[in-house]
């Protein structure tokens, strides 16, 4: 595969990948909370039939949306899908960047206590330098860098699940047929899918490389499947834990244990903590953008360590959130929230977005459609 074809169809993938994960199923606390909940298979139903196809056809209209009119940040995105009403994304996007914030600090705190015995405070600490630092390098630096760990974190996945699978086979196996299918499960999958959905702006910056109907409906379609892939992985080898692991604050850590091996233990942790690096990154990265076309529209560049100020202003923010507790942050904070942007985006880019597109389908936009 070339670079080309990777930048067009791929990257996006994996960069929504890298945000979605800290957020999404990081911790296996979120698996928890939307899935495995309701089931061992009404879990697997929510994130297949409805999670994933919900973030494939999300992102490929958002995708070819922004590739038409050239919003690759989320203000001007917003602007030319809601008008005046472009704000109510922000704030509700802002409120969620420091909810997301608050998970991440917590997790990094947690990773850095419980499996290596250091201070809580080191976690929040480190997450700041790396994701300033990052910050500070800009829009390619991250490209490079969220791709490559995502690879990385599908290898570091497919391990734990082949891994778990040879131990506790016989357990998925009969969890996944033994415990009936409980309601609310398509309900569930809905309020994972509309909650995570708020990342898809976050990576209009990679949409640059599209040129194309085809490939940015191609990228998008392609998004979905990457993005769940590992959180399906992950899940069927926490299957083999349940109902036990419904009540872990960190589900994550009880299957490593489980598996007896400190060195994988501290591998995954290495990872996990990479990903909340790259979560914390790109959701911020997206102010950051939306700051500096806001500058240039004046006329003015946006001075280079605004970016990593940026983030040490959040994560100090969201550092005093993180003391609510990870479990009360996803349970309550991201019910909450979910049902603003499936009101606010994931509603307009599926109606008021397809319409628009379909009848300015000949308006040019300097790329052949």
């Amino acid at each position: 595969m070339s670079a080309r074809t990777f930048r067009k169809y791929l990257l996006p993938g994996f960069v929504f990948q890298s945000v979605v994960i800290a957020g999404g199923y990081g911790t296996g606390r979120e698996i928890v909370e939307f899935f495995l909940s309701h089931g061992p298979a009404a879990g697997l139903l929510a994130m297949l039939l409805v999670s994933m196809v919900i973030w494939s056809v999300v992102s490929a209209v958002s995708f070819e949306f922004a590739r038409r009119f050239r919003t690759y940040e989320y203000r001007s995105f917003f602007r030319r899908l809601l008008g005046r009403g472009w704000l109510s994304f922000e704030v509700t996007y802002i409120v969620f960047l420091f909810l997301v914030l608050a998970v991440i600090a917590a997790a990094a705190g947690s990773i850095l206590e419980e499996t290596f015995g250091l201070p809580y405070s080191l976690g929040v600490l480190a997450i700041m330098l790396a994701v300033g630092v990052l910050l500070f390098h800009g829009s390619a630096v991250i490209e490079r860098t969220l791709a490559a760990w995502s690879i990385v974190l599908y290898a570091v996945y497919a391990v734990l699940f082949v891994w778990s699978f040879v131990r506790f086979g016989e357990q998925i196996s009969t969890g996944l047929g033994a415990h009936p299918v409980q309601s609310g499960w398509a309900v569930s999958g809905l309020k994972y899918a509309a909650y995570n959905l708020a990342t898809i702006p976050v990576v209009l910056f990679v949409v640059r490389h599209i040129e194309t109907r085809r490939e940015a409906v191609g990228a998008g379609l392609l998004a979905g499947v990457i993005g769940i892939l590992p959180a399906l992985l992950f899940y069927l080898a926490m299957v083999a834990h349940y109902p036990d692991i419904l009540d872990r604050p960190v589900p994550a850590n009880h299957l490593l244990e489980s598996l007896g091996s400190r060195g994988f233990q501290v591998v995954f942790q290495v990872v996990l903590f990479g990903t909340l690096i790259e979560t914390g990154t790109g959701m911020i990265h997206a102010v950051n953008e939306r700051l500096a076309a806001t500058f240039s529209e004046r006329g003015r560049r946006l001075p280079r360590l605004v970016r990593p100020a940026t983030a040490v202003v959040f994560l100090l923010v969201a550092g005093l959130l993180a003391r609510v507790g990870l479990v009360d942050l996803i349970a309550r904070g991201y019910g909450t929230i979910t049902w603003a942007f499936l009101a606010i985006y994931v509603v307009p880019i599926l109606t008021l977005g397809v319409w628009i597109l379909v009848r300015r389908e000949k308006a040019p936009t300097g790329h052949p459609g």
